[in-house]
């Protein structure tokens, strides 16, 4: 995978309203990342080792069901990024079964052997859609061959860089987490911020989306730095950063566990009191209410409220925790299912209709595709306090028109 699919809206959402075209009311879900890099982690525990999918809703090999929809799901199932892989392809068969639908059939097709290859033999045998791949160097080249055959893709990379033509991205973008908590820190009355990103294209991105996100709020940026993730070159930049400029807020554009090494220095080099901001991907960091440093500190994501269900209900059937990113599978087949309902089987899948402006619901919250094809996602503000970590800002439930 590239640096930016996993470490590789703010304004906006405030003014987002209840959307009645919503995909499924969480009631029905309730019931049943340039490089980018595939978080590391699951969250509460890693997964011990790929677990085979089970239930006879997704298949390997050709499908032999013309009654329903063939729907192809493009991802790793071998090699290092399998464990990820066979977590998302074990959410859709659990969407599948909560959902109880007979009109969609998803075969998986390892991409780890030859995305080019997947991408071939998923259309070869009559798939109308391809869910995925996970890798943004995957979606790039599995985008040409499907446009050739009509076939919409909707991945799960964040590299925005893939996203148009028939290419959709449901992945968790840096710039919108940061929209979000910045515009949630201009509520609150500060207006002097710092940064400090890692070297790389998920630096770079997360920077201009800072410089971008500061300017609508009506803020400043007194500073922004740059470092490596080693610990001379994190002291350095946090030097540099107290020496330029007073900030009172703080951007530490980079994962969890970064932000632990990061935050003491920087409380100890002219940043005590400053309120520390984080993107997206801390929410995968479960240690974070274990630092004192950190406490007060403010990120924006994607709510876990339901995602936690899924985990139970994931690690009851299949013995481990699922990764973070196997929501995204989950809530693929939900938004697939959605439609299926106006979709003759055999027919090209109506990819208009990917760019319903009301959007589509599931278990991250309300989300819609952009005219660029970029997942615009409902997200919710979280402080890490004593052992815990709350939400003092909800997600919108949905858009407006």
């Amino acid at each position: 995978m590239t640096e930016t699919d996993a470490p590789r809206q703010a304004n906006m959402f405030a003014a987002m309203k209840r959307s009645a075209r919503l995909l499924f009311v969480a009631s029905t879900i309730m019931l049943a990342a340039c490089q980018s890099i595939v978080p590391k982690g699951p969250g509460p525990a890693q997964p011990t080792g790929p677990a085979k999918p089970t239930g006879p809703e997704v298949t390997q090999g050709l499908p032999t069901d013309t009654a329903r929809h063939r729907v192809a799901l493009l991802v790793p199932t071998s090699g290092p990024n399998a464990g990820v892989g066979q977590s998302i392809a074990n959410a859709t068969t659990l969407a599948l079964m909560d959902i109880k639908t007979d009109k969609v059939r998803i075969t998986t097709y390892d991409t780890a052997t030859g995305a080019a290859a997947a991408a071939n033999r998923a259309l070869a045998d009559g798939n109308r859609l391809i869910l995925g791949p996970l890798l943004a160097d995957d979606a790039r080249i599995v985008g040409p061959i499907a446009a050739k055959a009509n076939v919409p893709v909707i991945s799960f990379s964040n590299d925005t860089s893939v996203a148009g033509s028939n290419i959709f991205l449901m992945g968790y973008t840096p710039n919108q987490s940061i929209e979000r908590v910045i515009g949630f820190a201009r509520e609150k009355g500060l207006s002097n911020f710092g940064a400090l990103v890692p070297r790389g294209t998920y630096g770079e991105r997360s920077g201009n989306a800072l410089l971008r996100a500061v300017e609508q709020a009506g803020g400043t940026v007194v500073s922004m730095q740059t470092f490596d993730r080693t610990p001379a070159s994190i002291t350095a930049a946090v030097k540099k950063l107290q020496a330029s400029s007073s900030y009172d807020a703080l951007l530490i554009a980079d994962s969890g566990r970064v932000a632990l090494q990061v935050a003491p220095i920087v409380r100890k080099n002219g940043g005590a009191n400053a309120r520390l901001l984080g993107t997206e991907i801390w929410n995968t960091e479960e240690s974070l209410a274990a630092s004192p440093v950190l406490r007060g500190a403010w990120y924006a994501s994607v709510s876990d409220g339901l995602y936690r269900q899924l985990a139970t209900k994931y690690r009851t059937r299949y013995g481990s925790a699922p990764f973070r990113l196997s929501s995204m599978g989950y809530d693929a087949v939900l938004l697939t299912v959605r439609i299926a309902q106006d979709w003759k089987p055999g027919a090209p899948f109506p990819t208009a209709r990917l760019r319903d402006p009301g959007g589509f619901a599931g278990i991250d919250g309300a989300f819609r595709f952009n005219r660029n094809g970029i997942a615009e996602r409902a997200l919710e503000v979280s402080e890490v306090g004593a052992g815990t970590i709350s939400v003092v800002d909800p997600a919108p439930r949905g858009f407006g028109n």
